[in-house]
């Protein structure tokens, strides 16, 4: 009888390692694909990384350069909420004057440059300096038409956050 119940024990343990293996090798294959959309995304648009340049240097498309800033203000309150990133890509996707899935793109692309500066608030200077640098006032409007999209399908309106992420942009495209 212990022998039994030993081997039921025993049948029980590898049966549940086995499960936890699974689960594990499925986590590590929805990374490896997240990986593997923003490669594509990258290509996609023409984006390639320079080595010893940062990636926000490296932008040379304003409507990536918005999709970037677009996410880092929808991130700089707390996580955003379907209804946020479907407003953020419909917002992107009628300003850039592009489909609705090449908007959901930029916006991958637009994330990985994001998490490339550290964190939303750090990103928001420096990719609005980017985008002035590249479009000069002229990219203001859409930016500014893709943050009050987002910002109205917010819950209480804007953050203090965002407030002064939306100061930063003003500074970056020196409009007082």
């Amino acid at each position: 009888m212990p022998f039994i119940i030993a081997a039921i024990g025993a049948i029980a343990a590898i049966y549940f390692f086995v499960i936890r293996a699974r689960n594990a090798q499925h986590m590590a294959t929805e990374v490896l694909d997240a990986a593997n959309d923003v490669r594509l995304a990258a290509r996609r648009f023409g984006f390639k990384r320079r080595t010893n340049v940062h990636p926000v240097d490296s932008i040379d498309d304003p409507n990536i350069a918005i999709a970037a800033l677009g996410s880092a203000f929808v991130e700089l309150d707390d996580l955003p909420t379907a209804d946020q990133r479907q407003a953020l890509s419909r917002a992107l996707a009628r300003s850039a004057n592009v489909p609705h899935a090449e908007a959901e793109e930029m916006l991958v692309l637009g994330r990985w440059i994001m998490n490339e500066c550290g964190s939303p608030a750090q990103a928001v200077p420096r990719i609005g300096r980017k985008l002035y640098k590249m479009s000069g006032a002229d990219a203001f409007q859409p930016l500014l038409e893709v943050v009050q999209a987002t910002a109205q399908a917010g819950r209480s309106g804007l953050s203090q956050k965002q407030k002064e992420a939306l100061a930063d942009v003003q500074n970056a495209f020196r409009i007082s």
